[in-house]
């Protein structure tokens, strides 16, 4: 298997699950109604991509380069963004939907198509977050090219004549 794709899987499963639990548990205690608190899903995205970006480089540093990082980072977020996109739409459809009415109620005058509406707007939150931090991430993971900056770079030992 693909070396960015296992690193990947791994770290956007854990992205998912944490959002599924995070969404249970908002719905424990009935705040899942709340658009504000799903703010903590930008945090769940962000930990679980910038940790995927920082395992692969641990992981393959010799071999570590800036598109790497960058397909690792953009992995992670769409498999956790497709994971839970499809427990979203699962919940909507068929556990609670009155869900989709309720959370649009505010937003629209017509919710009829609401529950493909938040499909939608989940999806795009989650793909545009993962394009965001991946390429802020990457700014901290990628190789610096300035000499001053890499210690492998600068060759310290003294020069035989």
């Amino acid at each position: 298997m693909n070396r960015s794709l296992s690193v990947a899987l791994k770290y956007g499963l854990f992205i998912a699950g944490s959002l599924i639990a995070y969404f249970l548990i908002l719905k424990l205690f009935n705040l899942h109604n709340n658009i504000w608190l799903r703010l903590a899903n930008g945090l769940f995205m962000a930990a679980g991509i910038y940790f995927s970006i920082k395992y692969y480089k641990f992981k393959f540093n010799s071999e570590f380069s800036y598109v790497d990082g960058f397909k690792t980072g953009l992995l992670t977020g769409f498999i956790a963004t497709g994971i839970f996109v499809v427990f979203m739409a699962v919940y909507m459809f068929h556990l609670d939907p009155e869900f989709p009415e309720t959370v649009l109620r505010g937003w629209f005058d017509d919710t009829g198509q609401g529950a493909g509406l938040l499909i939608l707007i989940i999806l795009m939150e989650g793909l545009a977050s993962t394009a965001v931090l991946t390429l802020m991430f990457m700014q901290i993971f990628k190789k610096s090219q300035h000499v001053g900056q890499q210690e492998d770079l600068i060759d310290n030992s003294p020069k035989l004549k």
